[in-house]
């Protein structure tokens, strides 16, 4: 997919296509360091895909990125009709979705070791 098609999806879409990338991601890494019952692997898995977390992890890579990738974010982070959950901030929430679209954005753009890149920056102490 070209640049161009991959900027036509709308932040929702990208966003759940970013979530489920990502994800995949934290339980490949979970599972390849720790062979235990699944309930644990979800307990463990979820310390990294909550919006908290993520959010912190912009943080890491955010001046790393490329100025596409950043407006990808940005674009994603400043959508309209992000309604966080109960337990967390609305700041967290949004950093969390534009994370989760660049993700989706370089997944439609074939980008795999763009991703594994980010995401180890992102995990390089815990990977």
């Amino acid at each position: 997919m070209t640049k161009q098609e991959a900027n036509q999806y709308g932040t929702a879409a990208l966003a759940f296509l970013g979530d489920a990338v990502y994800e995949k991601l934290v339980r490949e890494m979970i599972v390849l360091h720790a062979n235990m019952p699944a309930s644990r692997l979800h307990n463990e898995a979820v310390k990294y895909v909550c919006c908290e977390f993520q959010s912190q992890a912009v943080e890491k890579i955010f001046d790393s990125l490329t100025e596409e990738e950043q407006s990808v974010y940005k674009r994603g982070r400043n959508s309209d009709g992000v309604t966080p959950p109960k337990h967390s901030t609305a700041q967290d929430y949004r950093r969390a979705t534009g994370l989760e679209c660049l993700f989706g954005y370089l997944s439609l753009l074939g980008e795999d070791e763009r991703i594994r890149g980010i995401f180890g920056m992102i995990f390089g102490e815990i990977s």
